[in-house]
């Protein structure tokens, strides 16, 4: 039998459930509706009926008949913004950074690859190249600052980035740059013909060789470790700076990676002594003192590795060596007045033509490394506030900064992407782990390169087990996600408005008998006791939350399939594709 169903319109309401509140009444003012992670904006959605075709014409609902908590554990989907350089942008779509391709511009054709091979290494990195006789390369500015050590400088022009490495701070080398499919890239021709490399490509890896180099000593800084002396006389409780200094005999790539937390030795104690009761003494009012010592654990200190293309000399990798019994002796260490900190330089050694200095940075500290020129040197403080403020505009109105932020007595390092919707051409979208389905997760570096999106942050709350959304998800005027628990979302616009509120969707489902029935979700993971809608943006189909469910196939109004569920997690039904 046929059941001819029938639905009211449906309403979306804020917290305040007051469909009059001044606040309801901006968000209709502003044109702004729901999508993305939550609320989006596009079109006046904030009317109390909606048009009808919102709907679609097939979906099927579940019923519950018992609920279960899902559970949540993180973000889901990415809302993802994209960029591209008004005078440099390629007209052809660029396939997905896992693949190599020959892309067409306004100025000639591309090589594009997302691999480089740095002194026979082949690591992940991202460069353009064009075809033609006077060849430029082009690599991403994180590609530079990461694999060779290249320090970006302040620029407020988004088509110029001043760079120092080894170089002068006060007359800085300046690398044309421009913003395209996801990526920032330098042309770093000019500065690679100076350094002495040569360049080639071999299908999708960019070859880099640069010249040998050679260490030529490595040391601390007198001058600072009498600094040193001096603070530790002012403040015998104060954090001290370090300072190695390594020298080099030309400039050279080099890559600082945070370790592990390094492991306290095993401290052997002095055996207490017993205290002895005076003669003739009531041990009632005796008070007894004890030459015991006290311990008070010092916080674990962090090791970092410096990674510089060049060999260093036999006798520095000696200095700093380790011998088996010294390994065995720090591995047990007592107590007592003069114990000493651990050494900062804890090793040196040679690998594959490459020098790794590991340090042993104390807790709260950091190192922080920058490049001197005549001699050429690297020059490595250790302190608690490594960050070095930067302020870099990528395109109009999108600007990357890091600097520290002050909060009562406390500073706190912070990395952000600034956009100015209103000036730039950023288009910020939200976007799923797959195109096709609700569910999945994956790792956001991965979704964002999937898109070839500049930066992304991620968005909703997803169930850890099943890894379907919860929470609110619109785009192009569909829910592919409904909201759930009158959570917050935002709602925003092309037009640079922007709203945040707390939002609730509201469906009634109308039977034969003309009795109303409440649906309480929208394609949503969220398991809760009563009525849920799927429609074909779930995907192709649905598959039991919980034991025991009714699903009704519904078409044209007319429930056309009724299923009796078993399991949760067994036995997909095929969801209807909509009417187009």
């Amino acid at each position: 039998m046929v059941k001819k169903l029938s639905f009211s319109q449906e309403k979306i309401r804020n917290s305040r459930g007051n469909k009059n509140d001044s606040s309801i009444e901006k968000l209709k003012k502003s044109g702004l509706c729901f999508s993305g992670n939550s609320l989006q904006a596009g079109e006046s959605c904030l009317r109390s009926v909606l048009p009808s075709k919102l709907w679609g014409d097939r979906f099927f609902l579940k019923f519950t008949v018992f609920s279960t908590l899902a559970i949540i554990i993180n973000l889901s989907a990415s809302s993802i913004v994209k960029a591209q350089h008004q005078n440099n942008q390629i007209k052809t779509s660029m396939p997905l950074p896992s693949q190599s391709s020959v892309v067409s511009t306004s100025k000639g054709l591309f090589s594009y690859g997302t691999q480089i091979s740095l002194n026979g290494r082949t690591v992940p990195g991202t460069w353009l190249q064009p075809k033609g006789k006077a060849t430029k390369t082009y690599l991403s500015d994180g590609a530079l600052r990461q694999l060779i050590g290249v320090d970006l400088l302040n620029s407020n022009n988004p088509q110029l980035q001043p760079v120092q490495w080894f170089s002068s701070l006060s007359k800085p080398q300046v690398l044309n740059s421009f913003l395209v499919q996801g990526y920032r890239y330098l042309d770093v021709t000019k500065f690679a013909q100076q350094a002495k490399w040569q360049v080639q490509t071999k299908g999708n890896i960019l070859v880099i060789s640069t010249p040998s180099a050679k260490i030529a000593n490595i040391y601390q800084d007198q001058n600072q470790e009498q600094n040193q002396d001096q603070n530790k006389n002012q403040s015998q409780n104060s954090l001290i700076q370090q300072r190695v200094i390594i020298d080099l005999d030309r400039p050279t790539p080099w890559k600082l990676n945070p370790g592990a937390l390094i492991k306290k030795p095993e401290l052997l104690l002095p055996t207490p002594s017993k205290p002895q009761l005076p003669e003739n003494q009531d041990s009632q009012n005796v008070v007894i003192e004890t030459n015991n010592p006290t311990f008070k654990p010092e916080p674990p200190a962090r090791e970092w590795t410096i990674t510089i293309d060049g060999v260093a000399d036999t006798n520095l990798v000696q200095r700093y060596s380790t011998s088996p019994l010294e390994n065995i002796l720090d591995k047990i260490r007592t107590i007592s007045p003069q114990t000493t900190p651990e050494p900062l330089i804890r090793q040196v050694e040679v690998v594959n033509n490459q020098t790794i200095i590991r340090l042993a940075v104390p807790f709260g500290f950091a190192p922080r490394i920058s490049t001197l020129p005549a001699p050429h040197r690297l020059a490595i403080d250790i302190r608690p506030d490594a960050l070095v403020e930067r302020s870099i505009d990528w395109a109009t109105g999108l600007r990357w900064k890091q600097q520290f932020i002050s909060l009562e007595q406390e500073r706190f390092p912070v990395v952000w992407l600034e956009i100015n919707p209103r000036t730039s051409k950023v288009k910020i979208r939200p976007l799923a782990t797959n195109q096709d389905k609700q569910e999945g997760t994956a790792p956001l570096i991965n979704t964002a390169q999937k898109y070839l999106a500049v930066a992304a942050i991620n968005g909703g709350f997803f169930n850890r087990k099943n890894r379907l959304p919860l929470g609110a998800i619109r785009r192009d005027g569909q829910w592919l996600s409904g909201p759930i628990l009158n959570r917050g979302a935002v709602a925003w616009n092309d037009a640079g408005q922007f709203y945040m509120d707390r939002l609730s969707l509201q469906e009634t489902l109308v039977v034969p008998n003309d009795q109303s029935l409440s649906i309480s979700h929208l394609n949503s993971g969220y398991v809760q006791q009563g009525i849920a809608r799927y429609t074909y943006f779930w995907g192709e189909s649905y598959t039991p939350l919980t034991d025991n469910e009714i699903i009704a196939i519904v078409e044209n109004n007319q429930v056309t399939q009724q299923y009796a569920g078993k399991q949760a997690g067994v036995g997909a039904v095929p969801i209807p594709k909509m009417a187009i």
